[in-house]
């Protein structure tokens, strides 16, 4: 019975950090080149024709989505992280976009894991759909 009573803790225990630890804005909100759409183990790469508002209209398209909120920047300051969490356990996934030679670059990751079976691709790709439909 106390094996069973410290495994629950434990297990509650890490949800409850998965859930509630904070999210470092200077580690996730950060930019790179992206010279070719990508899928990684837990990471998206995404370079798509948006138009000159291609980065406001990402912005308002993924703050649709729900459990989807700013985790740093701005439209105004050309580059703008979200954080979207799973619905049951919460587990973070973050999202930044910003212009590149014209084209909206989008690099979605897990925070935790090592492989998100094709979620955060399933989202961006969502997304950029949701963009491109009009």
């Amino acid at each position: 019975m106390t094996i069973l009573f410290v495994v629950l803790v434990l297990a509650f225990g890490l949800l409850a950090y998965v859930r509630l630890a904070p999210n470092d804005a200077s580690r996730w909100h950060v930019a790179g080149e992206i010279t070719k759409d990508s899928n990684g183990q837990n990471s998206v790469r995404r370079l798509v024709e948006a138009g000159p508002d291609g980065l406001a209209n990402f912005a308002e398209v993924a703050l649709r989505d729900p459990r989807t909120e700013v985790l740093a920047g701005s439209v105004s300051e050309g580059m703008i992280t979200v954080v979207t969490r799973t619905r049951m356990v919460g587990y973070p996934d973050f999202t930044t976009a910003w212009m590149q030679d014209g084209k909206l670059a989008i690099y979605g990751r897990s925070r935790f894991g090592r492989k998100d079976f094709g979620v955060n691709a399933q989202r961006v790709d969502g997304w950029i759909a949701a963009l491109t439909a009009g």
